[in-house]
């Protein structure tokens, strides 16, 4: 285990983010995973780097927090304050977020205060979301697993948290002799498939399924579907999502139509949002449903400005390898590299022509791409989701049928 571990560090330093010796290094990690934080730690300063800073974030202390004080008293508390997310982003540093859950932890804090703690941590972490926006930073969202989510996961196992490990590995094909080539091989896949939707210049993308989706959106002149390999404004490509599948763009947010229903559940700050339901009208959620947390959702939705807008789309076949793993782990990370999703709130400028040179005002003026300080991924692919492209000319091209792309963007 202690190999896999230290390959999968490797691996997220010198090909995900492909870290420069002396350059900053910014780490976020859930306080139960800070053993591997130290193998992160040992292996960058291997590699030259002085200056390591580890955010270390502790759920329970989180939640114990929000459940006996108030807002004004929470907003002095390091959890929510990302200040130091700006002091490393002004210094050009590469950020790894190692992701985890704690499933249903929040489940009893107020939606209305869980809503204004996290439009607060966005509105203190400016300069890291503009930088990141231009494509100045190099950053990286990968998985740890904790003992609360493997075993939610995994109730039946000798060891959960070691099943999750393995899981990961497995995925991320670090159990491989050479992961790198393998996801080098993975990644010129996806950038083929993004340029073919590029290349057409749809119009506008049109969604039916069994379970009630009926949903159409426009996309602004100039889009780019791009993967989650990302250019830098420096030139240096990184893979920002560890693992992915998938291809995505932003839409214009003015023109969603229809509704949507959720395939997988969503984990949105530790609280589980599932089998739900989202119409659209003029591009704005007009009606939200939720079995389950159906209160957050209604947060989430309007948790700030824009934040009722979409602004992504993304495609994922249904017969993907994380899809076929058929397992819901209830971490988006994975959830939304094994569906179709769409994202609440913020769009991305490298999905438009000369984006990240361009002000987000003037995106969202002149393209509709939404501006937003929250973004929020739900899946909604399934086994028999079509989706079809609207060329200018009002040529439909069928891009998916049956939940998988057609043999065109394969």
């Amino acid at each position: 285990m202690q190999e896999l571990l230290e390959k999968y560090a490797k691996v997220l330093l010198e090909s995900c983010l492909k870290v420069e010796k002396s350059q900053p290094l910014f780490i976020s990690v859930n306080i139960e995973r800070i053993d591997f934080a130290r193998i992160v730690h040992k292996i960058a300063l291997s590699m030259g780097v002085k200056d390591i800073y580890v955010d270390i974030v502790d759920p329970y202390l989180k939640h114990d927090a929000l459940k006996n004080l108030d807002v004004e008293e929470l907003k002095k508390l390091s959890y929510w304050n990302k200040e130091n997310w700006n002091i490393y982003a002004k210094k050009n540093a590469a950020f790894l977020m190692l992701a985890s859950q704690t499933p249903g932890l929040m489940k009893d804090i107020d939606a209305k205060k869980m809503s204004a703690m996290t439009k607060y941590s966005y509105e203190t972490r400016k300069v890291f979301d503009d930088m990141r926006d231009k494509s100045e930073l190099a950053w990286c969202i990968a998985a740890v697993p904790t003992s609360t989510w493997a075993e939610e996961l995994y109730p039946n196992a000798e060891n959960p948290v070691e099943e999750l490990w393995n899981k990961i590995f497995d995925i991320c094909s670090i159990k491989e002799e050479n992961p790198s080539a393998i996801w080098d091989e993975k990644i010129e896949k996806l950038k083929s498939r993004a340029t073919k939707l590029t290349e057409y210049q749809f119009k506008e993308l049109r969604y039916e399924s069994s379970n009630g989706t009926s949903f159409k959106i426009g996309l602004p002149e100039k889009y780019r579907f791009t993967s989650g390999n990302e250019t830098l404004a420096n030139g240096k490509e990184v893979l920002v999502n560890f693992p992915t599948e998938e291809v995505f763009t932003s839409p214009d947010c003015l023109t969603a139509e229809g509704i949507v229903y959720s395939s997988k559940p969503l984990s949105y700050q530790d609280v589980i949002i599932d089998n739900f339901s989202i119409t659209f009208k003029e591009g704005k959620v007009t009606e939200v449903h939720a079995e389950t947390g159906e209160d957050t959702l209604k947060e989430l939705v309007n948790i700030c400005e824009n934040s009722n807008m979409l602004g992504e789309v993304a495609l994922v076949p249904y017969d993907s390898p994380i899809a076929n793993c058929n397992q819901v782990f209830l971490e988006t990370l994975f959830d939304e590299n094994a569906a179709c999703h769409l994202a609440l709130g913020d769009s991305f400028p490298e999905c438009i022509e000369n984006g990240p040179k361009t002000d987000k005002k003037v995106l969202f003026d002149k393209y509709h791409l939404n501006k937003c300080d929250s973004h929020v991924d739900f899946m909604i692919g399934t086994k028999d989701l079509k989706i079809i492209g609207i060329t200018k000319n009002n040529e439909e091209v069928p891009i998916f049928i049956n939940g998988n792309f057609t043999d065109e963007f394969n």
